[in-house]
C-alpha cells in the first residue's frame, strides 16, 4: 500500500514542479495490453525562468520525458518494463509519423528517465550505462545513445542547490537531507511551499496507513515540525480573516469561524488525497462528497475512505 502512496506523492510532486514548462500527462496508456507511463512530459519551446530553478531536474525536462520515479531501488524487471513502455512510444511515434506523412527526427524522440533512490554496480554494469561527467555530473547512468535512456541514482547525485528537486524523490538520508535544505529556502520561494504541501500531504496518508516501515515512521517524524507550523500558520491566518469578518459580525465569532475555516480546508485536503490514491481520478460525483465528508471528524470519515467503493461512497454522500 506504501508503495501507492509514493508513487501518487511522486506524480503529483513532478506534476506540480514541471507544469510551468510544458504539458505533464501522468498514466498515459500504451500498447495493447495497457501500460502506463507515470509522467509524460511535454516542454514548451521556450525555456523560463522555473527551468533554471529546477536544476537538473529542470535540465531533464528540456526535451521530450518519460519519467518513472521509484521509492526503492529499480529492479531488472522494473528498468526493462520502462524500456518497454518507451519502445512503445518510438512505435507510436513512427505510426503517427506515416499518417501525417512526415519523417520523426532522432531528436524529436522522447527520453526515459528512470528515477531510483539507488542502484547497485550490478545493474549499472548489467545495462552497460556510461556517465557524462563533463555535461551531466554523477549519478546519471546513460544507456547507448540510441535507447535514449538513463538510470538517475539519486543517492550518488551531489547535494547541491542544483539536485535538491531530485534528491527529494530520494530515500532514508538522502531525503531527510533534502528536505532539511527545502525547509531552509525562504518562504517566499513558490517552489518550496508547492514541495511542502505535497510532502505534508504524504505524511497524512502515511499516518492513517496501518502498513509503514521505520523507514516511513522517520519520514513521518522529520515532517511532523513542518506540518505542526503549518497548521500554526492556517491558523494564525484563520485568525486573521476570522478577525475581520469580526469587525462586522463579531470579533468572538469571526475568530472562532476563522479557526474552523482553517481546520475545514486541511480536512478536504486530506479526504481528497485519500480519494486519489484510492482512485486515481476523481469523477465529479466523487468530487462532490469531499464536502460532506469534511463535515465527520476523522476517526469517522478515514474508515470510510479506506474501505467503501466509490459507489457506496456516492450513495452514501449525495
Amino acid at each position: 500500500m506504501t508503495r501507492f502512496l509514493y508513487d501518487q506523492f511522486a506524480k503529483d510532486y513532478l506534476t506540480e514542479l514541471l507544469q510551468p514548462l510544458g504539458e505533464v500527462d501522468t498514466s498515459r496508456k500504451v500498447a495493447a495490453e495497457i501500460r502506463e507511463i507515470d509522467v509524460y512530459f511535454t516542454p514548451t519551446t521556450q525555456l523560463t525562468s522555473d527551468t533554471i530553478e529546477l536544476g537538473l531536474l529542470g535540465k531533464l525536462a528540456a526535451t521530450p520525458a518519460l519519467i518513472e520515479p521509484f521509492r526503492n531501488a529499480a529492479t531488472i524487471a522494473e528498468i526493462r518494463s520502462c524500456l518497454n513502455k518507451l519502445f512503445d512510444i518510438f512505435a507510436e511515434s513512427k505510426r503517427q509519423s506515416k499518417v501525417e506523412k512526415k519523417q520523426i527526427a532522432e531528436s524529436d524522440l522522447p527520453k526515459l528517465w528512470i528515477l531510483s533512490p539507488t542502484a547497485s554496480e550490478g545493474i549499472l554494469n548489467g545495462f552497460r550505462t556510461n556517465l557524462d561527467i563533463e555535461n551531466w555530473g554523477v549519478g546519471i547512468h546513460f544507456f547507448g545513445d540510441y535507447f535514449r535512456t538513463a538510470i538517475v541514482a539519486i543517492h550518488q547525485l551531489p547535494v547541491t542547490q542544483e539536485t535538491l528537486w531530485l534528491r527529494i524523490l530520494g530515500k532514508g538520508r538522502v531525503q531527510q537531507q533534502a528536505i532539511d535544505e527545502l525547509e531552509a529556502l525562504p518562504p517566499t520561494n513558490p517552489l518550496r511551499a508547492r514541495a511542502i504541501d505535497l510532502l505534508l500531504n504524504l505524511k497524512t496518508t502515511l499516518e492513517v496507513n496501518q502498513n509503514i516501515d521505520q523507514e516511513d515512521r522517520e519520514l513521518i517524524m522529520r515532517l511532523s515540525p513542518i506540518y505542526e507550523q503549518k497548521l500554526a500558520e492556517s491558523k494564525q491566518a484563520g485568525i486573521q480573516e476570522g478577525i475581520q469578518t469580526g469587525i462586522q459580525e463579531g470579533i468572538q465569532v469571526g475568530i472562532q469561524a476563522g479557526i474552523q475555516q482553517g481546520v475545514n480546508a486541511e480536512r478536504r485536503r486530506v479526504i481528497e488525497n485519500l480519494l486519489r490514491i484510492r482512485f486515481g481520478i476523481l469523477s465529479d460525483d466523487l468530487t462532490r462528497i469531499i464536502e460532506p465528508l469534511s463535515l465527520l471528524p476523522p476517526e469517522e470519515f478515514t474508515p470510510l475512505l479506506l474501505q467503501l467503493s466509490p459507489q457506496e461512497l456516492i450513495d452514501r454522500f449525495l
